[in-house]
């Protein structure tokens, strides 16, 4: 009856792995049933602990987590994602059949698909966190607390880059939270639970330490940048909590390593200080999570590269390209610049970047250390706000583009649309069924860098081109995926 959500397989340590999703899937015909949340005792207050150390006695084996639990499990939610999903006949669409059956091939009732997953609170309003991939789609969200009472949710924000919503119950009371620790701070070896509802049986909490810090290349969002922890991570743990021994949140429990689906004690979580930067906005009254405007495209530092600049490492995010006027150019940051370190932490490549920015939050000014010909130096950058979309225009007349919503690209545009920060130009936004457009097989995505011979930059120059006139031969010179493909149409 169970499915888990995956992204596509990748290879570790030189064998064939997948990244799942650690979320739950589940098709019903009605309601779950009640009883499967486990309930916990009341909260308890629990001392801080003064210092790292490991067990020095037998005493100190036999102790336990109890308390750590029972003063954050409360916090710790189930959470239901309804979709309805037009169930369709297999022979719909049949020339053979439809012949004899026309109009009575009517398609079945609606199948109710419901995805499961958890949730933190982190406000005692009711605010509460969880993966987007868990709630991607929903009509309906539910929220289960520990105690066994049920509320409809609203979603404030989701982000699918970083895979974090936001939700937001009504439970006319103050409700149990776990305080949101500063996720810097946490250090490979650290003891730490992760709280869920793994396969739908109910809470479950599991031990382990930290595996790795600030780990990159995960493949499961655009910003790589995780947690990673050897504590039982399975299915349904989506959205979960994964604490430390003060009782506070340092992740968002989001993805397993794993050949089948089952926990192999290599598990992701969203580090608590992204967490943290999202929910801001959530409270901001924003219903997106924004990202701070560099202005720079960045690669990472391979061996060679690293050679090549006279580097001891290869650490580090190369500048490869700046937008004109960007913060970072207006800060006198150049092309072939390496940014090192931000506000004094290594950056290790360009994701690590990404994330440091991310967190500092727009308005922030970090220091970025730099490093050129062997020189390091400091250099102030203030964060902007990424320039505003244009809003997307319509193509008409009688020309190959009829049809087609075309936009000037911004920054903040490039990145929805998976282009280098520094991309310019027009480009698709959609494409009209029937149209001129459509027939050309133009695609959202698709960028227009020329017309019969004249490059374009923005859309007014697009429009100005192709009502000059009607030609006897149109030439588009049009990119896709990196390529430009010339066409002629008559």
């Amino acid at each position: 009856m169970a499915s888990h959500l995956q992204n596509d397989p990748v290879n570790k340590s030189g064998r064939l792995g997948k990244i799942y999703k650690a979320g739950l899937a589940v098709l019903l015909t009605g309601v779950i049933a009640a009883g499967t949340i486990s309930v916990f005792a009341p909260a308890v207050s629990t001392p801080a602990i003064a210092e790292k150390q490991v067990p020095q006695s037998h005493s100190d084996i036999q102790l336990s987590y109890a308390p750590l639990v029972k003063s954050t499990s409360g916090a710790v939610v189930n959470v239901y994602a309804g979709r309805k999903v037009q169930q369709r006949s297999p022979f719909a669409g049949d020339p053979f059949f439809e012949q004899f059956f026309g109009g009575q091939m009517r398609p079945n009732k609606p199948r109710l698909e419901q995805s499961l997953g958890s949730g933190v609170i982190v406000d005692s309003s009711g605010l509460i966190v969880t993966n987007n991939h868990v709630i991607d789609g929903a009509d309906d969200i539910k929220v289960a607390l520990a105690d066994g009472r049920e509320f409809s949710s609203k979603l404030l924000l989701n982000d699918v880059t970083t895979d974090l919503a936001i939700l937001k119950i009504d439970a006319k009371e103050e409700l149990p939270t776990i305080k949101l620790a500063d996720s810097d701070k946490v250090e490979v070896g650290d003891l730490v639970l992760a709280i869920g509802n793994p396969f739908g049986v109910g809470q479950t909490v599991t031990s382990g330490i930290v595996s790795a810090q600030s780990r990159t290349q995960v493949g499961v969002s655009d910003f790589d940048f995780f947690i990673q922890t050897d504590a039982a991570i399975n299915p349904g743990n989506s959205g979960g909590a994964l604490i430390d021994m003060n009782g506070n949140l340092i992740g968002i429990n989001t993805a397993i390593y794993s050949r089948s689906g089952g926990s192999v004690g290599i598990g992701f979580a969203i580090p608590s200080n992204m967490v943290s930067a999202v929910v801001k906005s959530a409270e901001s009254g924003s219903d997106t999570f924004e990202r701070p405007y560099v202005g720079a495209t960045f690669q990472a530092i391979t061996p060679d590269i690293a050679a090549g600049l006279g580097l001891k490492q290869p650490s580090g995010a190369l500048i490869t390209d700046l937008a004109e006027k960007s913060p970072a150019a207006e800060a006198g940051i150049k092309v072939g610049d390496v940014i090192t370190a931000i506000d004094g932490v290594k950056v290790d490549n360009p994701d690590a970047l990404a994330y440091r920015v991310s967190t500092a939050g727009i308005g922030k000014t970090v220091q970025m250390t730099v490093l050129n010909d062997g020189k390091s130096r400091e250099v102030a950058v203030t964060l902007a706000q990424p320039p505003k979309e244009a809003p997307a225009r319509e193509v008409t007349g009688r020309n190959p583009l009829a049809g087609a919503q075309v936009q000037n690209i911004t920054p903040e545009l490039a990145r929805k649309s998976g282009l280098a920060p520094t991309t310019r130009g027009v480009v698709i936004s959609g494409v009209k069924n029937n149209t001129p457009a459509q027939a050309m097989n133009l695609k959202a995505g698709d960028i227009v860098r020329g017309v019969n011979g004249t490059a374009i930059a923005n859309v007014d120059d697009l429009l100005a081109v192709l009502s000059a006139g009607r030609s006897a031969l149109w030439r588009l010179d049009i990119e896709r995926d990196g390529v430009i493909y010339r066409q002629f149409v008559r």
